[in-house]
């Protein structure tokens, strides 16, 4: 992997793929890094770049004890400048598309399109902020390790945890060599982060939405509150998925979204071309 410091510390980095088509920059969720993409990544047109980023504190990326949202994605800016990036396709998986439209906010015109991956722009309920300081307590007094083990399981459909136990164990095995310092400064960027609904109901790019049915972390109505507020939206909506399509639907997730960049690549958003794609 490659690196730039933002910050003064390490942001790591990886290209995968080469080709004329707009590039694709990748962002995981909380408690993940950059390798949730690599299987998925096999199933897209390979005749474009893939940039895949560790934000700060995971993967190898090196902890920002004080990051907030708004950090997180001046750092993913940062590599696009280093990459010489004019304008890319921008896909956020849960914490990662928080990220996005935090970048989309002042960015806009850098983005081609985005992709929200089991996301949404909405701030914190006052429940959602009590239970993140709940995590962040639990991992002060027992360690982040025994936190992964219980929480990562449930970003799975019941059924896929049980069938495919080797993903959830690979995700808890790389979440557990994480500093828990990148933990809980996640936990308070999330808890601390603006609610961006405006900024999605604004964007003029074509926006796709993967909403898994059974996702527990961000709730199916959440995630049907959001899907109309862009001028132009694809929907796509997973019946027997939680919160991880990239594994539990990689074939139906991967197709969407090829789907999606042949459109991207064409179209242009004109004041009487709005809609559902």
């Amino acid at each position: 992997m490659d690196h730039i410091s933002y910050l003064g510390k390490k942001v790591f980095f990886r290209v995968v793929g080469e080709g004329d088509s707009v590039p694709v920059v990748l962002l995981h969720g909380f408690c993940e890094d950059s390798r949730i993409w690599d299987e998925w990544l096999t199933l897209l047109p390979g005749s474009r770049s893939y940039i895949l980023i560790d934000l700060p504190g995971f993967g190898q990326s090196e902890v920002h004890p004080s990051i907030s949202i708004e950090g997180m994605a001046e750092a993913v800016v940062a590599v696009a400048d280093h990459l010489h990036l004019d304008r890319f396709v921008l896909v956020g998986h849960s914490m990662g598309g928080y990220v996005s439209l935090a970048i989309a906010e002042g960015n806009e015109e850098r983005l081609k399109a985005l992709c929200l991956f089991h996301s949404h722009p909405f701030a914190d309920s006052e429940e959602k902020k009590k239970a993140r300081l709940k995590s962040a307590g639990f991992i002060k007094n027992n360690g982040h390790i025994l936190y992964v083990r219980q929480m990562i399981p449930g970003l799975f459909a019941y059924d896929f945890s049980k069938g495919y136990q080797s993903e959830v164990n690979a995700m808890i095995h790389h979440a557990a060599a994480y500093e828990a310092a990148g933990i809980l400064a996640a936990l308070e960027a999330m808890r601390t982060r603006k609610d961006r609904a405006e900024v999605l109901a604004g964007l003029q790019i074509p926006v796709q939405f993967f909403v898994g049915k059974l996702d527990e972390a961000v709730p199916f109505d959440t995630s049907m509150k959001q899907v109309y507020l862009p001028a132009l939206a694809d929907i796509q909506v997973l019946p027997a998925v939680g919160h991880m399509g990239m594994f539990e639907a990689p074939q139906a997730t991967a197709r969407a979204f090829r789907n999606f960049l042949q459109f991207v690549e064409s179209y242009s958003l004109t004041p009487g071309n709005t809609g559902q794609l």
